[in-house]
């Protein structure tokens, strides 16, 4: 995620916190300040550390149930409004999916249980009509955000884990795209209804409700994409054919490509057609900064890249591009050589292409190896 920080690594998952959470607690000490001094500044920054720490918990729920079914969670970011565990893949099995987004509310569950009945934090002094009540016991404050946070969590909308939920339940009747299209649409009439009452109420329910709308209409989009791809390989879709740079080939080079074509991903390959790594345009602007024109694009260019064959199923490639976060994969051909380019932007023309026109079909490509043979500007 862009301006995230990591803070710690927990059983192999990466946790980070997005700079507005920081920002925000910043803001809530303030605030506490000006109404209280010091203290309530501390009981306030205090209690909201504590919050997001069973928010934290809460999404380690879904890791370690997504763990079970042998999905691994790359990392977990803190946000003012919640947290967001990015999970490989969504589980195949309704069933599956059902565990995965129970656990989150569970362990809120689990919290809440503890600290009123082996802690004695109480629901006392209207802690649960007003969570920012310094005079209520802390302990009965955060006991009673974890209730909310369940029933929150609950509403079955997308990104909400009830909305995954109510999926999982409809997926047992019908089909995995129509059981999202279903629950995207309630989650839209939700996100309506919260921003309706964000008018009246609170103003931050207008923001709530615009990202459960986004996030239930990129959930529909991204599932019927998935269902549309399925049976297409690798080399339908992979951006073909590709400008490529020689190990010889210096910045200059690289730049005359980059200004002369519309690629923005330059793979750097030998003379047997081999990848050795990639020069991306921001690596060209980066590299501009601190060298000349004659500085070699080897000392340069990102090396590593994962790679895919080009008769492998589109889904691994998407799966590999999702989880290495690379700026592309390199396609190889049955000869090891490259073969092409799969790139987040000719995925995404390829959404809109089927945004359009569901039945459309793919053909496939052959690879033109003049292309590929290392480009000397």
């Amino acid at each position: 995620m862009l301006w995230s920080i990591p803070v710690a690594r927990i059983a192999g998952t990466v946790v980070r916190v997005h700079v507005t959470f920081v920002l925000f607690l910043l803001w809530i000490g303030s605030a506490q300040w000006r109404i209280g001094g010091r203290d309530a500044a501390f009981d306030g920054v205090l209690f909201m550390l504590l919050l997001f720490g069973c928010v934290l918990a809460h999404e380690f729920g879904h890791v370690l149930a997504a763990r079970r079914y042998g999905i691994r969670t790359l990392d977990v970011t803190l946000w003012p409004i919640g947290g967001v565990a990015s999970l490989e893949r969504i589980p195949e099995k309704p069933s599956e999916e059902l565990v995965v987004a129970l656990a989150g509310p569970a362990v809120n569950v689990v919290i809440a249980a503890v600290l009123i009945l082996v802690l004695g934090g109480g629901l006392e002094g209207g802690s649960m009509a007003d969570l920012e009540n310094a005079r209520a016991g802390i302990l009965a404050r955060v006991a009673s955000a974890n209730i909310f946070l369940v029933l929150f969590n609950l509403i079955p909308a997308f990104p909400m884990d009830g909305g995954r939920v109510l999926r999982a339940v409809l997926a047992m009747r019908v089909s995995h795209v129509e059981a999202t299209r279903i629950a995207a649409r309630i989650g839209q009439g939700a996100a309506f209804l919260f921003a309706l009452m964000g008018l009246f109420v609170n103003p931050m329910l207008i923001v709530i409700g615009l990202f459960i709308y986004l996030s239930a209409s990129a959930e529909a989009q991204h599932v019927a994409f998935q269902d549309g791809s399925k049976g297409l390989p690798v080399s339908d879709v992979m951006l073909n054919p590709v400008e490529t740079l020689s190990p010889g080939s210096t910045l200059d080079d690289a730049v005359a490509l980059l200004l002369r074509t519309a690629q923005k991903e330059f793979p750097v390959v030998d003379g047997a057609g081999r990848p050795r790594g990639v020069l991306t345009r921001d690596g060209i602007i980066v590299a501009l900064r601190q060298g000349g024109a004659a500085t070699p694009v080897l000392e340069v260019m990102a090396r590593d890249l994962p790679t895919v064959r080009d008769c492998e199923p589109l889904e691994s490639g998407l799966r590999l591009l999702n989880a290495s976060r690379s700026p592309a994969v390199l396609v190889l051909g049955a000869d090891g050589r490259l073969a092409g380019l799969l790139t987040p932007e000719n995925i995404g023309e390829m959404m809109m292409i089927r945004s359009v026109r569901p039945d459309w079909r793919f053909r496939a490509r052959r690879t033109e190896r003049s292309h590929l043979s290392g480009t000397r500007t």
